[in-house]
């Protein structure tokens, strides 16, 4: 385990010992191709550590190395500086701080800039200090943005808990707090709305960073005010034209890349193509759930993509390291190899294909060929925070049928609808027919129904609606307490009984994922903190999820990732159409809407 880290100035009399040859480094890397990524350049340069920070760099180190130093020869391969994922959510991964560290850390990430923002809207302030806290225990940089909207549309939902301008204030003096998480109430700031003001003006004035999320098309009058706010980065975009307005108004333009988001290949182009300068471009991921971090990697998986889409190597590079660092006002701090920053550095054998070798954070190998060589502490975490679904009473059938006007054969309903592979739902309508005074699903239109029950207060409360996209077939239930963001639970279903089984085994566990089908539950991830992590390892967490992705196929889902989109039914700040507890949201007014029409 890394020993706790001094800062450069506390570092700063042994490091230029060091590099003067005075004083032996710890660590001494030669025969290396040093990537350098404030230069752009590949160099061959060797490299010195002392203190868990770089001090000489430069074509020979001979005169640092002394008879304790650790002498590494890196084969003639690459160095690079550690991977930076600058907007993501741990609690997507379905996993804490510290199994997410250990997950991620193999496939060379050591800095990540994390927003809470899940579990704020299900234990307030309290889940946002935990995670924080756990955050700080790991072995690589986590920073933490303290959560700015919960509710993420006050008016069209309700929360567990409500994040204030006095929480996000009182948060600007935590240790680990590097900035504000996404702004997602971008109707608020257009509107001026005071609240959402006061809490960018406070960290404004802590001189930290406001994260942006402008979830719409409209790059004119509404977006110049949005970015006027205060807004400083944006990971919403989703074509070309999103990511030049971004960095023409002054904000970096995060493209990302997770489990269900493909966004860097529409918008890279910006600098491949119309040349744009790189410099305020950055990769992140958003959301990765388990299994993408155990089979197919991280902010790694990432700068690959980036590369196959037509950027050069060493800017994409850029995009994952020190562009990152920058925005964030920590380019003197880590995110390159230079002198007086960590020792966060990766060794691979190649540039575009990008296998992670070697793993080093502050110093200290803590990964090689795929395998974490450290620990990654765990919180203490309390014995409430595993209790937190409260439905209030035992759900039926009944609770799930949508009753139709008095007389109706047929009527014709607002349909959620899927898009594979992006964040924005379609508005549809269907005609769907009457049964016995109830309106049913059509699963030959590819509509079957969605439910939101509420969670947070026992109130017995649920929600009902039509979805489409899914493809699913025969009886059916998927119910999932993770419900961005307010995380309230979804259940979709083509069969009601079901339907009401599924909320009830999440009411029983004390939160997850689990599906039906023909009567019985075929895949079940249980969450039981806060109804959105497990404590346990991610291959194990990852199994599970697989099982759930099998058992989602068998139902008839052949969705890209459909669980995530299942997840964000509830996300009220993404048009168009989506569910809340307290009714239909058409995202694109910002208002509540009726399910049937006429």
């Amino acid at each position: 385990m890394p020993l706790p880290l001094k800062s450069w100035p506390e570092a700063a009399p042994r490091l230029v010992a060091v590099a003067g040859g005075r004083s032996p480094a710890d660590l001494v890397i030669r025969n290396v191709r040093l990537v350098n990524v404030h230069s752009r350049e590949v160099l061959d340069w060797e490299v010195t550590v002392a203190e868990g920070r770089f001090a000489y760099t430069g074509p020979d180190a001979s005169h640092c190395i002394g008879p304790a130093t650790r002498v590494v020869d890196g084969g003639g391969r690459y160095l690079i500086p550690g991977l930076c994922d600058g907007h993501m959510h741990i609690e997507s991964g379905m996993l804490t701080p510290a199994e997410f560290a250990a997950a991620v850390i193999p496939h060379g990430t050591t800095t990540m800039f994390t927003d809470p923002h899940e579990i704020a809207n299900v234990l307030g302030l309290r889940g946002v200090r935990m995670m924080h806290d756990e955050a700080l225990l790991q072995p690589v940089n986590i920073f933490t943005q303290m959560p700015s909207c919960a509710p993420s549309a006050p008016g069209l939902e309700t929360t567990g808990f409500e994040i204030g301008a006095g929480d996000v204030a009182e948060a600007m003096h935590w240790p680990g707090i590097i900035g504000l998480g996404e702004m997602m109430n971008f109707p608020g700031v257009i509107n001026g709305d005071a609240q959402m003001l006061a809490e960018m003006a406070a960290v404004m004035n802590a001189g930290k960073t406001v994260g942006g999320h402008y979830a719409s098309p409209d790059r004119g009058a509404a977006f110049s005010a949005y970015v006027a706010g205060g807004a400083a980065d944006d990971h919403e975009g989703t074509a070309e034209a999103d990511a030049i307005a971004r960095v023409r108004n002054g904000m970096r333009s995060m493209m990302r890349l997770g489990s269900a988001w493909y966004d860097v290949e529409s918008q890279i182009t910006a600098v491949t193509e119309k040349g744009l300068d790189p410099r305020n471009f950055i990769l992140c991921t958003d959301d990765s759930h388990s299994g993408t971090l155990v089979q197919e990697g991280h902010m790694n998986r990432v700068v690959r993509h980036a590369i196959s889409c037509g950027a050069d190597p060493l800017v994409a590079l850029q995009m994952a390291t020190i562009n990152t660092a920058s925005h964030f006002g920590l380019e003197r701090e880590l995110g390159s190899i230079a002198p007086g920053r960590r020792a966060d550095m990766i060794l691979t054998s190649d540039l575009r294909d990008l296998p992670i070798e070697e793993v080093f954070a502050r110093g200290v190998t803590v990964a090689r060929d795929g395998k974490i060589t450290v620990d990654c502490p765990h919180y203490a975490w309390p014995e409430e925070v595993r209790r937190t679904v409260h439905l209030g009473k035992e759900l039926a059938p009944g609770d799930f049928e949508i009753p139709a006007p008095a007389g109706a054969n047929a009527v014709t309903a607002k349909v959620i609808g899927v898009v594979e592979n992006q964040a924005p739902t379609r508005a549809l309508t269907a005609e769907l027919p009457v049964v016995d005074g109830v309106v049913e699903g059509d699963l030959a239109q590819d509509v079957c129904q969605i439910a939101l029950v509420e969670r947070h207060r026992a109130t017995g409360g649920v929600v009902n609606g039509f979805v489409s996209g899914f493809g699913y077939k025969g009886r059916m239930a998927m119910a999932s307490t993770v419900a961005h963001d307010s995380h309230h639970m979804i259940v979709v279903g083509t069969d009601r009984a079901l339907m009401a089984k599924a909320a009830m085994r999440l009411g029983e566990i004390g939160g997850g994922v689990t599906v039906w089908k023909d009567g019985a539950e075929i895949a079940l991830v249980e969450l039981p903190i806060a109804g959105l992590m497990s404590d346990r390892p991610a291959a194990e967490v990852a199994a599970k999820a697989q099982r759930m992705v099998e058992a989602m196929e068998a139902c008839g889902c052949r969705l890209n990732n459909a669980y995530m989109q299942h997840s964000l039914l509830a996300l009220v700040v993404i048009p168009e159409l989506r569910i809340s507890d307290l009714g239909l949201v058409d995202v694109t007014k910002f208002e509540l809407t009726e399910l049937l029409e006429g």
